[in-house]
């Protein structure tokens, strides 16, 4: 094809021909026997002239007394054109003195195979990138990590990855995989195990029963969600964190996994006990809680109630600060997401006396305002 020419679709057809014919023969048929049956501007000698037909591509099988053969016709038209260019060619009943019979096998995307091909390659590139990207992670953290803390190891007979700050620590961050225990060196915290695997290996048992505090932070996904479950049944957790939705801990950067966890390292640095799941107090917000759950996780959405638990309405998270403006009466806002300093201050302005959501991120000015987790209530 010429080289201004940009193959789309490959037309193919098979042939019929009941004599000897020769694959000259065939080509013959297909340019004489179309010309001027759609028009000149359908011309397939036009066509090739302005590129948008390459060169036809012919095989013939002889038998004994006929001939038999598929060909193959480029095209850099629409498809409308390559439709109507194949409609011609099987109405071609005859080569030379012999009958023949012209059938549409398939009109194929030529730009679809090559996009298949893309894929392909580019998740061979992004394997080998990947590999290529972690291992110079790892030598960069070791290279910056030469104390006694902050590298890579391993715990437990089954060799789960760590960060060397497990051993010493007086608290435990628990994660799913080896990723993101390097996310989090990155990001300053060397106090991290990675489960690796749904089922809880026994040496985190062991582990977690000599610290003082043990924090759960799993991918925000369905996946992150199934080992919560598994990891709350076998080990007593005093902080359960995701990644924020349809995020995996190991893709967030330092500052948002410094947001999430700034809040419990204040509570331990300050001495404050980790919170504990219900107390008589909470019994009845958490019951309320319990009754929203079902229809309010992982939609990403915020639900306000007033005194009576009636619902004033239900919004997107995007859209709660700028609806609370414009609302009064509500007494509690349950959220699928995380308490943030703006939603905070639009809830005080609006009167809002309880605010429950999945997590709570560092707050200032949060006097006068009840902040609960939905963990905090033994909510899940």
């Amino acid at each position: 094809m010429p080289q201004s020419g940009i193959v789309k679709y490959h037309v193919k057809l098979s042939y019929e021909v009941d004599g000897l014919v020769e694959r000259a023969d065939i080509i013959g048929a297909i340019f004489g026997q179309t010309e001027g049956l759609l028009g000149p501007e359908m011309n397939l000698n036009e066509l090739q002239r302005v590129s948008k037909v390459g060169r036809i591509e012919v095989n013939a099988k002889p038998t004994s007394n006929t001939t038999n053969g598929d060909a193959l016709i480029p095209m850099s038209t629409d498809i409308d054109t390559c439709a109507l260019i194949a409609a011609g060619i099987e109405s071609i009943d005859k080569v030379g003195p012999f009958d023949c019979k012209f059938t549409l096998l398939a009109i194929d995307d030529v730009r679809a195979a090559k996009k298949e091909d893309i894929v392909k390659r580019a998740k061979e590139i992004k394997q080998k990138w990947a590999t290529k990207t972690v291992s110079e992670g790892e030598s960069m953290l070791n290279d910056v990590h030469q104390g006694d803390t902050g590298k890579l190891s391993t715990y437990g007979p089954s060799k789960l990855t760590c960060s060397s700050g497990v051993f010493d620590s007086s608290w435990v961050i628990l994660v799913e995989g080896r990723a993101d225990v390097i996310n989090l060196l990155r990001a300053g915290f060397d106090n991290v195990l990675a489960i690796e695997g749904a089922k809880i290996d026994e040496s985190i048992k062991e582990l977690c029963n000599s610290k003082d505090t043990v924090v759960a932070f799993l991918d925000g996904d369905r996946s992150g969600g199934f080992i919560l479950k598994e990891l709350k049944s076998v080990v007593t957790l005093d902080y359960e964190l995701q990644a924020d939705n349809g995020v995996e801990v190991e893709e967030l950067t330092p500052q948002r996994l410094d947001e999430i966890l700034r809040p419990i390292v204040n509570e331990i640095r300050d001495g404050k006990p980790a919170p504990t799941l219900k107390n008589d107090d909470d019994k009845p917000v958490a019951e309320m809680a319990a009754k929203v759950f079902a229809d309010l996780n992982e939609t990403l959405e915020a639900i306000a109630l007033d005194g009576e638990q009636n619902e004033i309405f239900k919004v997107p998270i995007s859209e709660v600060v700028s609806k609370l403006s414009t609302q009064s009466g509500i007494k509690y806002l349950l959220l699928d997401g995380i308490i943030t300093q703006r939603l905070l201050e639009g809830a005080k302005n609006a009167g809002v006396e309880c605010v429950i959501g999945h997590r709570v991120a560092k707050l200032s000015n949060s006097d006068g305002l009840m902040l609960k987790t939905f963990g905090d209530l033994g909510v899940s």
